[in-house]
């Protein structure tokens, strides 16, 4: 077994909530990257996105992945959606310690589970219909896609709940 199990997605497609209940089961330290990197940033993400930009965003969301990826102890991972896709992040994964996977959701699920909660997501909080967040959804799936489909592991989890996709991945890595 790696030292670490990375979970990469869509915003949506149940990143922490499968780790959480991952490290539940397995003892291994959870670190979800946007919220460490809030804790560690004092701030949250769609503050730093608008007080600092983007470009810092990314720069930060790399170094705080390489300082958890460099901890000696075995840890479930979390990304942001986007982390995958930016500067090297996904080489950085690939050369560390860690087997991914890739929570593959449907361009519909995650319309439909993203809509309700948009008000809490500020990269689609101003999307007014699911008509325009699903073609917002489809065309980052199709741009991310390249990253997101060199995880070791692709799991489809449209049909599935939190726990048979965590008991999948636990069958499937342990």
């Amino acid at each position: 077994m790696k030292k670490h199990i990375v979970l990469m997605g869509y915003m949506g497609s149940g990143k922490s909530t499968i780790a959480g209940l991952l490290s539940e089961r397995t003892r291994f330290v959870h670190y979800d990257l946007d919220e460490f990197m809030e804790r560690e940033e004092k701030n949250s993400i769609s503050t730093i996105f608008q007080s600092k930009g983007e470009i810092y965003f990314r720069k930060k969301e790399a170094f705080y992945l390489e300082l958890i990826l460099s901890k000696n102890e075995k840890a479930i991972i979390s990304l942001g959606g986007g982390t995958p896709c930016y500067g090297n992040n996904l080489q950085t994964i690939k050369n560390a310690e860690t087997v991914s996977v890739y929570l593959s959701a449907s361009v519909d699920a995650l319309t439909e589970r993203l809509f309700e909660e948009k008000e809490n997501r500020p990269l689609i909080a101003f999307i007014e219909t699911k008509e325009l967040l699903n073609e917002y959804i489809g065309k980052h799936l199709f741009e991310r896609g390249f990253y997101y489909n060199q995880a070791d592991y692709i799991l489809k989890t449209d049909g599935l709940s939190a726990e048979e996709i965590e008991n999948t991945i636990f069958e499937l890595l342990f």
